[in-house]
């Protein structure tokens, strides 16, 4: 209202003689109050998550679990491939709704949904994070018992990096083939009753893990062709035009030497918070 004022006595001067330093300042205050109340309630709904659309049961319901700490790729790549999925809903769920950061603490993604809202689901998402994250997840008896509970009924159990060792400290991966990050390999052979193969995804039974990071893309790939066939995954592979052409080979921990894994977990723990 105040921008029409000033607008009208920009246009007709003559109308307003009697236009003051005192009108102007009460203009600038109106102005500044209301752009301020325009903020907060901009930041109110930025800060309270949208209820995604309830599913329509003609595709799978697939949630991937957040908690603090996770990897980025490891959720948000996944979630790319299988929200293509034709009628399927992929919805972000964590112990509360709301952000929940990354392992770096730069980004957030929003969980839309808490577990205790959710109670089936047709694919879960265990995605992987740096040590704190991991550690975390693995000791936290309402993130494990809530994903014994959706793996009762899932078509698919997968996870993406460390989150097989949160599958493992589930009890899910007893007596299993799995995979995990490379530099976690022997932990999870030495921990649990866990055959590793170092492998971009491994099916055993109802579950499959992927390796790290990067390699939940190719995992949720292969998952799309599980649910709707081979065609429908390749041309999802299509639409996101997924032809990696790395610039160096350095992404295979089987042929990188001492050096290039300290450096690379090096750098994993100075970015991590």
């Amino acid at each position: 209202m105040s921008h029409s004022t000033s607008s009208h006595s920009a246009t007709h001067p003559a109308t307003h003689p009697t236009t003051t330093r005192r009108n102007l300042l009460r203009s600038t205050v109106a102005t500044a109050a209301l752009a301020a109340t325009t903020t907060a309630a901009t930041e109110a709904r930025a800060t309270t998550p949208t209820p995604p659309t309830p599913p329509t049961g003609k595709g799978p319901r697939i949630g991937i679990l957040l908690y603090d700490g996770y990897s980025l790729l490891d959720p948000t790549g996944p979630a790319e491939i299988l929200s293509r999925l034709p009628d399927a809903t992929v919805t972000m769920i964590a112990e509360r709704r709301g952000a929940v950061r990354t392992d770096t603490g730069d980004v957030a993604v929003v969980a839309e949904r808490s577990i205790a809202e959710v109670d089936r689901l047709d694919v879960l998402l265990v995605p992987g994070a740096g040590n704190r994250g991991t550690v975390g997840a693995m000791t936290n008896e309402a993130l494990l018992s809530w994903i014994r509970e959706m793996h009762r009924h899932t078509r698919w159990t997968t996870s993406v990096c460390t989150g097989s060792l949160v599958l493992a400290a589930a009890g899910l991966l007893d007596g299993r083939e799995a995979t995990t990050y490379w530099a976690s390999a022997e932990y999870l052979t030495s921990t649990f009753d866990v055959t590793y193969l170092p492998e971009r995804y491994v099916r055993s039974g109802k579950i499959v893990t992927a390796a790290g990071v990067s390699a939940g893309i190719d995992m949720a790939l292969y998952l799309a062709s599980l649910i709707a066939g081979d065609d429908t995954a390749k041309a999802i592979q299509l639409a996101v035009e997924y032809d990696p052409r790395p610039p160096f080979d350095a992404g295979d921990a089987t042929k990188a030497d001492a050096q290039l894994k300290e450096r690379a977990l090096q750098l994993l723990a100075d970015s991590q918070v």
